[in-house]
């Protein structure tokens, strides 16, 4: 089972980390619209959809996806649209979690199919404009969401006492999730710290003052201190969300991983969980 983790894992970053790279922004569009429409179908799988209607779904998505690309809209951060999309996530968010995987399955077929698509193409929308921001920004995200899940582990491995959401997720802990947090301001202060080096190149004056450069992490510390530390607990809360959620949606009807179509890894959503929310809050935060 590791060795396979291991290759999978290999073999993603070997397409993904290209894509990021490159400053065309297609090839990235494309590899995003692709996970996107497969997280889709998985989407439509856990919610009881036979597998030509989880098509169709998967297919919707990528249309969507292609006519906001043929439009150019993700050439334009629009504020209210993130911040629309972030008060959904924390509302919808605290709601599912309050009612439980029961509580899931009495949702209204209809609009968990439209929230789950909904939201793999803001999740869409959010990758190529922060792509279009700079390398830095969509990067520094992507590994706030990992240094949060890896000091989650880790973390909650050797302290964790206090469990998070046992009907849910039993193997979280509230001390995972601080264990996250503290992970994530060492990053924080460590990609900070080396912007600045890039940004004055190593003279103390700054040599490119554009934002187009900067890093998510040093675009929330210019809006000073107390913002960027609420920013970044709140990012980690909502990326132990988005977790919990794909969790919660599994555990209502049975289902280990969201599909198979990753060897080791289980399926797209079950890596895409904690980013669904954080990368258009992340915008959000961005555009303040």
């Amino acid at each position: 089972m590791l060795k396979q983790r291991v290759i999978t894992a290999v073999a993603l970053l070997l397409i993904l980390v290209p894509t990021l790279v490159v400053p065309n922004p297609a090839p990235l569009a494309l590899l995003s619209l692709i996970l996107c429409a497969l997280g889709a179908w998985e989407w439509g799988r856990l919610n009881e959809l036979n597998f030509t209607k989880a098509t169709l779904l998967g297919i919707l998505c990528s249309l969507i996806c292609l006519a906001s690309w043929w439009l150019q809209v993700f050439s334009f951060a629009n504020y209210y649209f993130w911040l629309f999309c972030s008060a959904a996530w924390v509302f919808i968010g605290i709601s599912l979690l309050r009612v439980g995987p029961q509580g899931w399955l009495k949702v209204y077929k209809p609009l968990r199919l439209i929230g789950g698509v909904w939201a793999l193409f803001a999740t869409w929308l959010a990758i190529n404009q922060a792509k279009a921001m700079s390398f830095n920004f969509l990067f520094s995200v992507f590994a706030l969401v990992w240094v949060a899940d890896i000091g989650a582990y880790f973390f909650g491995r050797a302290f964790g006492r206090r469990k998070l959401a046992p009907n849910i997720s039993p193997g979280k802990s509230w001390e995972g999730v601080w264990g996250g947090v503290l992970a994530v301001f060492i990053l924080c202060g460590v990609w900070i710290y080396v912007d600045r080096l890039r940004l004055t190149g190593g003279e103390g004056e700054v040599l490119n003052s554009s934002s187009q450069g900067l890093s998510f992490f040093s675009l929330i510390a210019s809006k000073g201190l107390l913002i960027q530390i609420f920013a970044l607990v709140f990012m980690v809360g909502m990326s132990v969300t988005g977790d919990l959620i794909e969790s919660l949606v599994k555990r209502s009807v049975g289902a280990k991983d969201s599909s198979r179509l990753l060897p080791g890894h289980g399926g797209v959503l079950d890596r895409i969980d904690a980013l669904l929310p954080t990368l258009p809050i992340a915008m959000f935060w961005s555009l303040l």
